[in-house]
């Protein structure tokens, strides 16, 4: 964790795709038309009030939001604060990732777009793309590593039911970079009638900043709420998991340039930060170029990707977005590395204490909350980003 906070940087992103030194486009040659049509139309596209008005009806007749922000009365009381929850789990799907696939669903359409392809790690951005693309009548690709096929088959399953094809990705890990790696691929062949969705604030510029932009609903949200229930906008702490980082990204967003709230993003030590089957990218990586972007990624010393471990398969990712790799680096986030046990406590106990099963990537946010100096007239907002249905088979071998 970095002691020193850059007051003067900025942490909305440059021109040129940049939060401080990271992030940017480093794309092979193949897909700067595709990233270059996009990046050239998707703020005018986003700010045209056609697009508001769809987006925002979408959102609230369709995804189910604003989601409700809950006084965990019975977790305040065990970690000595007020804690609140922001249910994306209440999303239509089960979490946050609808809330950009709507909004990039929306901008492929103007775009001319009939074919979507994506990646999907823990399967919740998988369901969410194929969700939008059942919705608006679109083809859906979605490529999926075969050991996270395996690991969250239920998912796999209620993709091929809404429709879409879901494609192993049998190469390296068999996990998300993989599948990123294919997806991409895929776009390079597919250049003029297809949309790649994204799911995180990664990969080449305009996607972290569009992302971030679609799930920024999150904090907009949650200041209008907490306003309301408590007559203050800002809480002192905004704590999410990081795997590339979207939720994250949204929860935070309006909060950047608000120094008295502390940033606190949790990322999978997996067995151990040391162990060697890990995905604590800060506490382990170095900057490089990841998916067309410059972040922190997990690499050897002659600069190979090194193949990520958690037992959440949507953190399982040996990157972070740009933004947070800035927020790291200018010490304006705080990180914690949380172990598999660690999550796996603290999604027994919020299931416990408060009638709530989260998924195991929140579970890692979760766990932060007795890593943090907390104090009794503390105001905790916890990105509570899935439910935890897709994991149970995982939990049911901790019970």
């Amino acid at each position: 964790m970095q002691d020193t906070i850059d007051t003067q940087a900025s942490f909305a992103v440059s021109d040129t795709g940049f939060y401080g030194r990271f992030g940017g486009a480093f794309i092979p040659e193949m897909l700067y038309p595709n990233v270059e049509e996009l990046r050239q139309n998707y703020l005018s596209i986003i700010a045209d009030p056609s697009f508001q008005a769809e987006f925002w009806q979408l959102l609230e007749d369709y995804v189910g939001r604003p989601t409700p922000l809950f006084l965990a009365k019975r977790l305040s009381a065990k970690k000595g604060a007020t804690i609140y929850l922001k249910r994306e789990d209440l999303c239509h799907t089960g979490a946050h990732k609808v809330n950009n696939t709507i909004g990039q669903i929306l901008v492929a359409q103007r775009l001319g777009k009939k074919r979507i392809v994506a990646e999907t790690g823990a399967g919740q951005h998988g369901v969410a793309t194929a969700t939008v693309c059942a919705l608006m009548g679109l083809e859906c690709i979605v490529y999926m590593g075969a050991i996270d096929m395996e690991r969250q088959k239920p998912n796999v399953d209620r993709m091929r039911m809404l429709g879409a094809t879901v494609v192993p990705a049998k190469s390296g890990s068999q996990t998300l970079k993989d599948a990123t790696n294919e997806a991409m691929r895929h776009w390079i062949n597919n250049p003029v009638d297809t949309h790649y969705i994204i799911g995180s604030v990664v990969g080449p510029h305009p996607y972290p900043d569009m992302v971030a932009r679609f799930q920024s609903v999150i904090s907009q949200e949650v200041r209008q709420q907490l306003l309301a229930k408590t007559g203050r906008e800002n809480p002192d702490y905004m704590v999410a998991c990081v795997g590339g980082g979207s939720n994250a990204a949204g929860a935070f967003f309006h909060f950047l340039h608000e120094p008295s709230v502390r940033l606190v993003a949790a990322e999978a030590a997996g067995m151990g930060v040391s162990s060697g089957h890990s995905a604590a990218t800060t506490a382990l990586g170095k900057p490089g170029v990841l998916h067309g972007s410059r972040t922190i990624l997990m690499q050897t010393d002659d600069g190979q990707v090194t193949e990520p471990y958690s037992i959440s398969a949507g953190l399982d990712y040996p990157g972070i977005g740009p933004l947070h790799a800035h927020l790291f680096d200018s010490g304006r986030g705080d990180f914690y590395a949380i172990t598999d046990d660690e999550a796996l406590a603290a999604g027994f106990e919020l299931s416990k204490l408060e009638g709530i099963i989260p998924a195991l990537e929140t579970a890692h946010a979760l766990a932060a909350l007795d890593k943090m100096s907390l104090k009794a007239d503390d105001v905790v907002v916890v990105c509570l980003s899935g439910r935890g249905d897709k994991d149970l088979s995982t939990y049911s071998k901790h019970l």
